[in-house]
C-alpha cells in the first residue's frame, strides 16, 4: 500500500489545496452570494476531502469505498457547477476558473480510476481474509 493515511494520497491532497484557493477566492465574492454560491462552493469543495477520507477508511469494503469515492465525484462536479456559475456572474476571471476547473477536472479523473480498480485499494490483512 503507497499510502498509510489518506492525507498522503495525491487526490486528497490536491482537493484539499483546491478547497483552500476555493476559500481564499470567495473572499471577494459580494456579500449578497454569502448564503448562497460562497456558501454553496465552499461545502462542496470541503465534502470532496471528507468523501475520501471516509473511502479510505472504508476500503476493506470495496462497494462501500467505491460509493464514498462516488460521492466525493460527485462533490467535485457540484463544485464545477459553482464554479460555472461564479465565473458568469464576473465573480472570477477566465484564467481563475480555469485554473481551479482543471483541478476539478483532475481530481474526477483520479477518482474515476481508483473507482475502477477499488481491489487495489484494499489493505493487505483485508484481503488475506
Amino acid at each position: 500500500m503507497p499510502a498509510k493515511d489518506h492525507r498522503e494520497l495525491r487526490v486528497y491532497q490536491l482537493a484539499f489545496e483546491s478547497a483552500v484557493s476555493i476559500y481564499e477566492v470567495t473572499k471577494s465574492f459580494p456579500a449578497e452570494e454569502r448564503y448562497s454560491l460562497t456558501d454553496q462552493i465552499r461545502r462542496s469543495s470541503r465534502s470532496v476531502c471528507a468523501n475520501i477520507a471516509e473511502a479510505w477508511r472504508k476500503r476493506r469494503y470495496p462497494k462501500n469505498f467505491v460509493s464514498k469515492l462516488s460521492d466525493a465525484d460527485a462533490e467535485a462536479t457540484e463544485t464545477l457547477v459553482w464554479l460555472d456559475f461564479a465565473l458568469r456572474f464576473g465573480y472570477l476571471s477566465v484564467d481563475q476558473h480555469k485554473s481551479l476547473a482543471d483541478r476539478y477536472d483532475h481530481i474526477c479523473s483520479q477518482l474515476a480510476l481508483m473507482m475502477a480498480e477499488p481491489h487495489k485499494w484494499v489493505p493487505k490483512s483485508a484481503s488475506a481474509k
